[in-house]
């Protein structure tokens, strides 16, 4: 068991039955619903226990979620079996995951600074990778002023999002850039993102 999969499973485990993140959506893939096509295909990385890959599911998407813990993926088929929708759930490191190419419509990434600047520069390739021709990439994460706050994400700036950081990493990747920005906001996500909150939104697409 990796570091990084005992961490996770040690916190997923600790919440007990409660879902750490909540089991309602992100506010930011629930803004960007007008989006998402049905019957489109999406990969959720880095997905938890679910709360966003089962919404997508509920939307009417095929959806593929990527998670390092067994524990939140245990949960997470739990809350997909209860919403009565399908999820292809695969425990899985993205740091060593074969990312297909052109596979997806949708690329989602929600809260997934669990790295630093080497290691994200890999996750981001594969994502922008999975991505068809026309596809989107949506990233939603914390800036360096979420330090501030404290209220939720990594405690390293390094792991940290500004805009100059994702627009270079996605304008190097080939993908168009079509929303980037920052802002704060009152977050009610669960137990662990709950409060004032430094926010970054990114949406991508790759060309046809």
């Amino acid at each position: 068991m990796s570091q990084h999969e005992q961490f996770w499973s040690e916190r997923f485990r600790n919440a007990g039955d409660d879902y750490l993140f909540g089991t309602a959506p992100s506010r930011f893939l629930a803004l960007h619903a007008f989006l998402l096509g049905e019957g489109s295909t999406a990969l959720s990385v880095a997905d938890g226990e679910g709360r966003n890959s089962v919404w997508l599911a509920e939307q009417g998407l095929q959806v593929s979620a990527l998670e390092i813990s067994p524990v939140a993926v245990e949960k997470a088929r739990k809350l997909a079996a209860g919403r009565g929708v399908f999820v292809d759930f695969q425990v899985a490191d993205l740091l060593t995951w074969d990312w297909p190419a052109s596979a997806y419509d949708l690329v989602l990434g929600v809260f997934i600074q669990f790295t630093g600047p080497v290691e994200r520069a890999h996750i981001f390739a594969g994502m922008a990778r999975a991505l068809k021709p026309g596809g989107r990439l949506l990233l939603h994460g914390y800036t360096p002023k979420q330090l501030e706050y404290g209220t939720g994400g990594p405690k390293e700036v390094e792991n940290l999002y500004t805009q100059e950081l994702l627009r270079q990493a996605f304008s190097g990747l080939g993908l168009e850039i079509e929303e980037l920005r920052e802002y704060e906001v009152e977050l009610q996500e669960g137990v662990a993102h709950r409060g004032p909150s430094a926010l970054i939104d990114l949406v991508a697409r790759k060309p046809r």
